[in-house]
Formats: C-alpha cells, sequence, structure tokens
C-alpha cells in the first residue's frame, strides 16, 4: 500500500476522506441555493438549448407506427 499502510487503515482514511468530500458538497449547496428560474421567462428560440428546426412548424407530431 501507499507509505507502507495497510489495508483496513487505507480503506478506513480512504471512506472517511470520502464521506468527508461528500457531506461538504451537501453543505455547499444547501448553503448556496441557487435561484435559476429567469425573472422574466425567455421566448421561444431564445435559448440556445433549444434544438434549431424542432419547433419551426405547426403541425401535429404523428406517433410511430408499431413495425408489422
Amino acid at each position: 500500500m501507499p507509505a507502507g499502510v495497510s489495508w483496513p487503515r487505507y480503506l478506513k482514511v480512504f471512506t472517511a476522506t470520502f464521506l468527508t468530500m461528500l457531506a461538504g458538497a451537501e453543505t455547499v449547496h444547501r448553503y448556496y441555493k441557487p435561484d435559476l428560474t429567469p425573472d422574466i421567462p425567455p421566448k421561444a428560440g431564445e435559448l440556445s438549448t433549444e434544438m434549431l428546426g424542432l419547433k419551426t412548424t405547426n403541425e401535429q407530431v404523428q406517433p410511430l407506427q408499431p413495425r408489422p
């Protein structure tokens, strides 16, 4: 093992470190609660996350027919 540490001690330290990391991340996310909703909702087409060409027509979407 690294630095001559036994497996049980290595696993204990690793587990304690990992749980401390998770607890710290949870604490930070509970303390800094970001409000991700915008004050003014964006209009259609203003978001860069929308797929281009997906909402350009007003036609009804037809469901796929099952294969015979």
